[in-house]
Protein backbone atom coordinates (compact mmCIF):
# COMPACT_ATOMS: atom_id res chain seq x y z
CA UNK A 1 0.00 0.00 0.00
CA UNK A 2 1.50 3.29 -1.12
CA UNK A 3 1.05 6.11 1.36
CA UNK A 4 -1.35 8.77 0.11
CA UNK A 5 -1.74 11.07 3.12
CA UNK A 6 0.35 14.12 3.94
CA UNK A 7 1.76 14.74 7.40
CA UNK A 8 -0.90 17.30 8.34
CA UNK A 9 -3.65 14.99 7.02
CA UNK A 10 -2.31 12.20 9.23
CA UNK A 11 -2.15 14.43 12.32
CA UNK A 12 -5.72 15.65 11.78
CA UNK A 13 -6.97 12.07 11.36
CA UNK A 14 -5.18 10.86 14.49
CA UNK A 15 -6.44 13.75 16.63
CA UNK A 16 -9.98 13.39 15.26
CA UNK A 17 -9.88 9.61 15.78
CA UNK A 18 -8.78 9.97 19.40
CA UNK A 19 -11.44 12.65 20.02
CA UNK A 20 -14.17 10.43 18.57
CA UNK A 21 -13.05 7.41 20.59
CA UNK A 22 -12.97 9.42 23.82
CA UNK A 23 -16.40 10.89 23.04
CA UNK A 24 -17.76 7.42 22.31
CA UNK A 25 -16.33 6.06 25.54
CA UNK A 26 -17.65 8.90 27.70
CA UNK A 27 -21.07 9.22 26.10
CA UNK A 28 -21.80 5.61 25.17
CA UNK A 29 -22.56 6.46 21.54
CA UNK A 30 -21.60 3.12 20.04
CA UNK A 31 -21.49 4.15 16.37
CA UNK A 32 -18.62 6.58 17.04
CA UNK A 33 -16.28 3.66 17.89
CA UNK A 34 -15.79 2.38 14.31
CA UNK A 35 -15.55 5.89 12.84
CA UNK A 36 -12.94 6.92 15.40
CA UNK A 37 -11.02 3.68 14.89
CA UNK A 38 -10.97 4.15 11.10
CA UNK A 39 -9.63 7.71 11.44
CA UNK A 40 -7.00 6.58 13.95
CA UNK A 41 -5.82 3.61 11.90
CA UNK A 42 -5.70 5.43 8.56
CA UNK A 43 -3.82 8.29 10.17
CA UNK A 44 -1.35 5.92 11.79
CA UNK A 45 -0.55 3.99 8.60
CA UNK A 46 -0.77 6.95 6.18
CA UNK A 47 -3.04 5.20 3.69
CA UNK A 48 -6.71 5.86 2.96
CA UNK A 49 -8.77 3.44 0.89
CA UNK A 50 -11.25 6.13 -0.18
CA UNK A 51 -8.37 8.23 -1.52
CA UNK A 52 -7.16 5.20 -3.49
CA UNK A 53 -10.60 4.54 -5.00
CA UNK A 54 -10.91 8.12 -6.24
CA UNK A 55 -7.24 8.51 -7.16
CA UNK A 56 -6.66 11.30 -4.61
CA UNK A 57 -3.55 12.00 -2.59
CA UNK A 58 -2.62 14.74 -0.15
CA UNK A 59 0.99 13.59 -0.07
CA UNK A 60 3.45 15.51 -2.19
CA UNK A 61 5.88 13.32 -4.08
Amino acid sequence: MKKNESGIDRVIRIVLGIALLVTAFLSGIWWLWPIGAIFLITGAIGWCGIYTIFGWSTKKD
